[in-house]
């Protein structure tokens, strides 16, 4: 499996003021990857010099297992659908006859256009009037205009933003499953943090031009363990086993509030609390939302 995307030290400069930081950017083959982050942090600049629309300032960015050269850039881009900030279209005109202006204009066969319609689920309204479509189905349609051609990558730019809750939901679901509907590896951004956990399977974290996190979605999850949460039949009984463990030992009746520990070492205390009968009765492990592991990488460090 080769990676779809790869940026080395890409820079961007505006004046004096950096944008993207030397941003280390590695997209797998057939994932569909959350490029996460608050406004201003630099993902609509970096995909913008993705897709040859603003040069880089400095570093080399490769697609498709290609450095992007002023040669190359239009044969890669062939294989490349984007969709960047809010979606174009004639809105005088129905679905279907965007998308042939679109195939004309990108050399593709009209008969793509069935196709496309039929993944974005836009076919029973494809005979209506553009302007007549909600914010999500201009949305879907933007998408099915990047996917004709059947491009092997597809840059999405914060394609939720301005959705009500059920477009939302369908976006969510069309995203998710477009490896699998198109073969396309689909990049992403968002700074809806919640929204990308139901969809993405590798996650990348920008804030003001620079990586603080790239991995799998699961890796991440694993790094956020929250507090236990113990509930005892007998809790006096653990107060020994707790201070001889670290633990703390307040007093919070039976229910009591640990740090994370290592599956090993609870798996020893929970043994340790019901040989002391102490009465293990529940045990709850609190996960870290995504928006609180980010909220964590982007606390401002303290100078001390």
């Amino acid at each position: 499996m080769q990676n779809v995307i790869e940026t080395d030290a890409l820079c961007k400069t505006y004046g004096s003021h950096r944008v993207v930081d030397h941003l280390a950017l590695t997209v797998p083959e057939g994932c569909v990857y959350g490029f996460l982050g608050p406004n201003g942090a630099g993902k609509s600049t970096t995909m913008k010099m993705l897709l040859g629309l603003v040069h880089p300032t400095s570093g080399t960015v490769r697609l498709l297992g290609k450095p992007m050269t002023d040669a190359n850039r239009l044969a890669l881009l062939q294989q490349t659908g984007s969709l960047i900030e809010s979606p174009s279209g004639y809105l005088h005109l129905t679905a279907r006859e965007n998308l042939e202006i679109v195939a004309d204009l990108k050399g593709v066969s009209r008969k793509d256009i069935t196709r496309v319609l039929d993944i974005v689920q836009l076919t029973r309204d494809q005979h209506r009037k553009v302007g007549q479509y909600s914010l999500g189905m201009k949305q879907r349609l933007g998408i099915a205009m990047a996917l004709l051609g059947s491009p092997k990558l597809l840059i999405l730019d914060e394609p939720t933003n301005g959705l009500d809750p059920a477009g939302i939901q369908e976006m969510r679901e069309l995203i998710r499953t477009m490896p699998a509907a198109t073969g396309a590896t689909v990049l992403i951004s968002s700074h809806l943090l919640g929204e990308m956990e139901q969809m993405v399977e590798q996650v990348g974290i920008i804030d003001h031009g620079r990586m603080l996190f790239e991995g799998p979605l699961t890796e991440l999850q694993r790094h956020s363990r929250g507090d236990l949460t113990l509930r005892l039949l007998h809790p006096a009984k653990a107060l020994p086993v707790l201070r001889a463990n670290g633990l703390p030992t307040a007093d919070t009746g039976s229910t009591l509030t640990l740090p994370p520990l290592r599956d090993d070492l609870l798996a020893g205390l929970v043994q340790a609390l019901a040989d002391s009968g102490a009465g293990v009765v529940g045990l709850t492990q609190h996960t870290k939302t995504l928006e609180e592991i980010f909220l964590t990488l982007t606390a401002p460090k303290e100078v001390g």
